[in-house]
């Protein structure tokens, strides 16, 4: 049975078999996204559910999914669906991943660990950030069946930016993705609002207290001066003096596939493959960056077109329903990223429910999939879409 039946009759089942409760009733997204209001602080939720300013690029990303409608096609045999792909040499069941976010504690107190396992329930790739409480050898220990990449804010210290590649070699990273978008943090007006910056407070520096490079630039350790280490974190996050010749440095230093994310320009996508990067995402930050900034969605169409369809293009931004995965894949997305989707399901019910809010996500597309005419992702090409 395909993910999708099956996640369809489980719940039907429910009432069945007795173990029916409202909280299972929490499938759309909004049911999620008001279940998270609830349970979190004011301060965490606008920290995962904000953007900057005044939030038009976040909008954007939604609407974009609105301008393309899918047409259905029949009489063809949906009775299996293979949704698998073979990226960077690893068999994926499906073509989501599971975008780095950072400081997971202030929405579950197992944080990216209860986040690692719920993708692993599922087979889904987990992108672990720089940013992110817990350490990324902690999160390897804990969810050992997690397929783990990493992501990399690129530290104006280079010795802390070369520790933290070496770190995710040792760890058994598969991917190294590197933020582009955030060499300085943007004008986010819901932060700001509340004077809320959790790594002020300790909170998402967990790669950076346990690494030895930035301990060694430390006069007294993390444990015993806490607000030491945070200043030296204020000082060398993000490097705002990057250029394209400092790929060169990042190439060398590692052999893993290399991703650069926040890439939303055509010309930018083709340098990133012309200096050697194994692969791009497509991402405006999910509009916590540059407000009025183009859809992650519409950027795809114009970078597929000028690079091709050979290379490895993800794409990251407004990904909610089924149907999004769908036209995204159509569009030319080699896979697509999801972040606040599973952060809600992560402040809602920890590992359960960045399982629960997956499995429906993947049940949502599968039947997509299905109910358009469509077994397989190489079936789909702009051919299944029409422009609204």
């Amino acid at each position: 049975m395909n993910i999708g039946n099956e996640a369809q009759f489980q719940i039907y089942q429910m009432r069945l078999t007795g173990q029916y409760r409202d909280e299972a009733l929490c499938i759309s997204v909004e049911d999620w996204v008001a279940r998270a209001r609830e349970v979190l602080s004011p301060e965490a939720f606008w920290y995962l559910a904000g953007a900057s300013g005044r939030g038009e690029t976040m909008r954007a990303n939604e609407e974009a999914f609105a301008k393309w409608r899918i047409v259905p096609r029949v009489f063809r045999d949906v009775s299996d669906r293979d949704l698998s792909l073979e990226l960077f040499g690893e068999r994926l069941p499906y073509p989501v991943l599971l975008a780095p976010i950072g400081v997971q504690s202030i929405l579950h107190a197992d944080g990216e660990v209860a986040a690692a396992r719920g993708a692993a329930k599922l087979g889904l790739p987990y992108i672990v950030s720089s940013a992110s409480t817990m350490s990324l050898e902690t999160i390897a220990e804990k969810a050992p069946g997690a397929t783990l990449w990493f992501q990399l804010y690129w530290s104006r210290d280079r010795d802390v930016a070369q520790s933290f590649v070496r770190r995710a070699e040792a760890a058994g990273c598969k991917a190294l993705v590197v933020t582009l978008d955030t060499p300085m943090m943007a004008w986010r007006e819901r932060d700001l609002e509340r004077a809320y910056l959790p790594f002020l407070l300790g909170e998402g520096l967990g790669n950076y207290v346990s690494d030895p490079a930035f301990r060694a630039k430390l006069r007294r350790s993390p444990e015993e001066d806490p607000a030491g280490a945070i200043l030296l974190w204020t000082q060398i996050f993000g490097n705002p003096g990057l250029t394209w010749d400092d790929l060169e440095w990042l190439r060398e230093e590692t052999d893993l596939p290399l991703l650069l994310k926040g890439i939303l320009h055509p010309d930018d996508a083709e340098e990133a493959f012309r200096r050697g990067a194994d692969g791009i995402i497509v991402s405006n930050h999910g509009g916590r960056q540059v407000d009025g900034a183009v859809a992650s969605l519409d950027a795809l169409v114009a970078i597929r077109e000028r690079v091709g369809r050979e290379k490895v293009v993800l794409m990251d931004g407004g990904v909610r329903r089924g149907s999004d995965v769908v036209k995204a894949m159509a569009l030319g997305a080699t896979a697509v990223l999801v972040g606040r989707l599973y952060g809600y399901g992560l402040a809602v019910d920890g590992e359960r429910g960045v399982e629960t809010v997956l499995r429906y996500l993947l049940a949502d597309f599968d039947l997509t999939m299905a109910l358009s005419g469509h077994r397989s992702l190489s079936a789909l090409d702009a051919n299944a879409l029409a422009h609204s």
